[in-house]
């Protein structure tokens, strides 16, 4: 349970399948254990130096493979936020690799739901955002914000629009709004309290686009019952295009039926607001209690997803 912890490793059944893991800084390529025929990578490719790393671990695993010490392997890519992962194609198994199925996190245009899978992002647990039970006070207060935004503004950014519309209709008085102009990768305890604080005390959380339309924001809104107000944007990249799919951005969300409120601008969130004015407290309990069951849900269903296509993918092919 220590996420400072070097190295950790548990066990679970899920069916009638085991699964053991290993995380933590101190994994480095060259173990797992010697008696496992199917192995997941989770890998991180977000950046140049991430890249280097993984790809060691796919070197490695490859070797394994070929000398016949591994059957099956699949990878969960934490992905480059502007969709570049070309790195990764050489190792897949639709191009001659050993990588049977990919799990990648953000938009892609190689999502097929055969071999290529999307992923959710998730919450920044890296920044360490905790698992939330919901409580009776989460579901059944009174919030004393209409919404929340606490960020990094960009210049020039759809970031720099939001906080002049806030600031116009001096929406910000009815707002929890904290910005800051320079991005900072950890979170301080007071930081991080702050933040947890203002999506249990909003109705509302904004979630502008940054790098990319899918932000931690997002799904931390969920934990706490907050809706979030998503910027329904394509980012620049290589993450898609909305001409060819109308779901783009944000297709597993949408896929699942997520009770979020999508914009196209953030001129539009004025009359969003002033819905929310005259909705009653039964309303917002009804739409809080749908958020968090639908965000439950969501995790439960694609725990099973993940399982089943492994199961299906491995097993199977290791009784053929």
């Amino acid at each position: 349970t220590d996420v400072t912890a070097q190295w950790r490793e548990g066990n679970s059944i899920v069916g009638r399948t085991h699964y053991s893991f290993i995380t933590g800084p101190a994994v480095v390529p060259g173990y797992f254990s010697v008696d496992v025929n199917n192995v997941v990578l989770v890998l991180n490719g977000r950046e140049k130096a991430k890249v280097f790393y993984a790809t060691q671990w796919l070197l490695y695993v490859q070797n394994l493979v070929q000398t016949q010490k591994l059957q099956h392997v699949a990878v969960v890519l934490l992905g480059n936020e502007h969709c570049n992962n070309e790195w990764i194609n050489q190792f897949l198994k639709r191009n001659g690799g050993f990588v049977e199925l990919l799990f990648i996190i953000y938009d892609s245009p190689w999502i097929n739901d055969m071999d290529v899978f999307q992923w959710p992002l998730g919450v920044a647990t890296y920044r360490n955002f905790p698992v939330v039970e919901a409580s009776w006070s989460m579901l059944y207060n009174e919030r004393p914000y209409l919404c929340n935004f606490l960020g990094t503004i960009y210049e020039n950014s759809s970031r720099q629009a939001l906080m002049n519309i806030l600031k116009q209709g001096g929406i910000d008085k009815l707002c929890w709004v904290s910005v800051r102009e320079q991005w900072q990768p950890q979170e301080t305890n007071e930081s991080l309290k702050n933040y947890q604080e203002a999506l249990l005390q909003s109705d509302l959380t904004l979630c502008p686009v940054g790098v990319n339309t899918e932000c931690y924001r997002i799904y931390e809104a969920c934990s706490y019952g907050s809706v979030p107000v998503v910027e329904d944007v394509m980012t620049a990249g290589s993450c898609g295009n909305t001409s060819v799919s109308q779901n783009a951005p944000l297709q597993l969300l949408k896929s699942m039926g997520a009770p979020f409120i999508f914009i196209k601008n953030w001129k539009e969130l004025p009359a969003v607001l002033e819905k929310e004015k005259t909705m009653t407290l039964q309303e917002k309990i009804q739409r809080r209690k749908m958020l968090l069951h639908w965000y439950q849900h969501f995790k439960t269903e694609l725990k099973t997803k993940f399982t089943n296509i492994l199961e299906s993918s491995f097993l199977i092919n290791n009784k053929g």
